[in-house]
């Protein structure tokens, strides 16, 4: 068996959707992959793991495993309605040792296909591997980047939702204590800001298939002929036929946006449908 380790960190407003990505995660796996799966929550909240634990009444080719987070960010900056469970993501290799590399993502996302051959990427000297969000045709990111974060844009901007992190790494260079620095300061992106700004030069870029945002979708239909100075025919065809769904701007279960069916269709075979809703 193909053993991938992949962590979600949330809490109870995002059980729902968890319930949903996890399907689409199972759902989607080759028959020689198994799912070592890591949820991160706080201590100060009573995770409701009852539809969680359910998903073994419908697969086998998983385990869930639960690790707690203390009080390390109760004075991180919030902002935009993102809570301190979105910088539970910069502990992994101190909360889950026994990997020396592990997937992460975000809970608003749809998997469609096996991340058995991502997870088998060799990140180097980086620590991190991420997409990048687009910054060579987004100025106004590049400004930021540049003027708010210091940072040279031609190192890239990379989303944090869908990572690659090369624990090892990150524990011998001891970078733990300087994500915890920097989280609390008031940046805009949050863990985003924190994870670019300390492995900055570090991030290995990934297709665009490991974290599809509904950004960079509108980008390859809107604006192709740019996109396509920047990835390959094939990168944006594996991306927009099997590549994972990260809805990072408006939610399919609350409102429209780009791939809303394909979210809903998982909707449908997860263990959390109703009906009514």
């Amino acid at each position: 068996m193909n053993n991938v380790p992949i962590v979600f960190a949330f809490d109870n407003n995002l059980v729902m959707p968890a319930c949903v990505a996890i399907t689409s995660l199972l759902k989607n796996a080759n028959p020689d992959t198994f799912y070592d799966i890591f949820i991160l929550h706080s201590t100060k909240e009573k995770l409701n793991k009852e539809k969680l634990n359910t998903l073994v009444n419908q697969y086998t080719n998983f385990r869930i495993q639960y690790r707690t987070v203390g009080d390390e960010f109760d004075n991180a900056f919030e902002v935009r309605g993102i809570t301190t469970p979105t910088y539970f993501r910069l502990l992994i290799p101190e909360l889950i040792p026994e990997y020396d590399k592990i997937i992460y993502s975000d809970v608003d996302v749809i998997f469609r296909e096996d991340l058995h051959d991502f997870y088998q990427t060799d990140l180097g000297d980086n620590y991190l591997g991420g997409v990048d969000v687009g910054i060579a045709f987004r100025p106004k990111i590049q400004h930021y980047v540049k003027d708010t974060l210091k940072l040279d844009p031609s190192n890239g901007y990379f989303y944090a939702g869908n990572l690659i992190i090369n624990s090892v790494l990150i524990r011998k260079d001891e970078l733990i204590p300087r994500f915890k620095v920097l989280a609390k300061k008031a940046y805009y992106y949050q863990d985003m800001d924190v994870l670019n700004i300390a492995c900055n030069g570090r991030i290995k870029p990934l297709s665009p298939a490991f974290c599809l945002s509904n950004y960079l979708l509108e980008c390859i239909y809107n604006q192709r002929e740019t996109v396509l100075k920047y990835y390959s025919k094939q990168d944006i065809q594996h991306a927009t036929e099997s590549g994972i769904i990260h809805y990072n701007g408006e939610k399919p279960w609350k409102g429209w946006c780009y791939n809303q069916d394909i979210w809903w269709s998982y909707y449908r075979q997860s263990n959390v449908y109703e009906e009514a809703f």
